[in-house]
């Protein structure tokens, strides 16, 4: 798997889904944000080696985690402007960051949850091998997402 590509795939819609769910007249957002989902659904399909039985079942499963992952991606683009926000008007204070951390530990929370949660259903419609390969696929792309987030974010001042 092209790691780059499916880097840039999905940190773009990481950030489009967010700024889509802000401006929902975006049509040129819109089928931006289209054509990233088709290329991530390309990127994990060309990866996953899927009968067509199994492709057939873990399509509708992928495309309702991939909606329940959209929002936690809203939360952390939330989070992200509210911590831009606050360090733009200077030192972030204590309490602010207290707010951060407790709202990010949420966030880890819930996509940890979103992710458990899952695991059974995909394993209706794939073998656990094929659910392992998909989780590492999604890792890896947000794995990529956060680090570009971490280098692109300054340390609390």
């Amino acid at each position: 798997m092209n790691i780059l590509c499916a880097a840039m795939v999905a940190a773009a819609m990481l950030v489009g889904q967010a700024a889509l769910a802000q401006d929902k007249s975006a049509n040129n957002m819109e089928i931006v944000l289209e054509k990233l989902r088709a290329d991530k659904k390309l990127l994990v399909a060309s990866n996953m080696d899927m009968s067509e039985q199994e492709a057939t079942g873990f399509w509708p499963v992928y495309d309702a985690y991939q909606k329940e992952l959209a929002a936690i991606n809203v939360r952390i683009k939330k989070t992200i402007d509210s911590y831009a926000a606050s360090y733009n008007q200077g030192a972030v204070s204590d309490e602010m960051a207290k707010t951060l951390i407790k709202e990010v530990h949420a966030i880890e929370a819930s996509e940890l949850e979103l992710k458990r949660s899952y695991v059974s259903k995909f394993e209706k419609v794939l073998p656990t091998a094929k659910v392992a390969r998909y989780y590492q696929i999604e890792s890896k792309m947000r794995a990529a997402i956060k680090y570009e987030l971490a280098n692109a974010i300054p340390l609390v001042k």
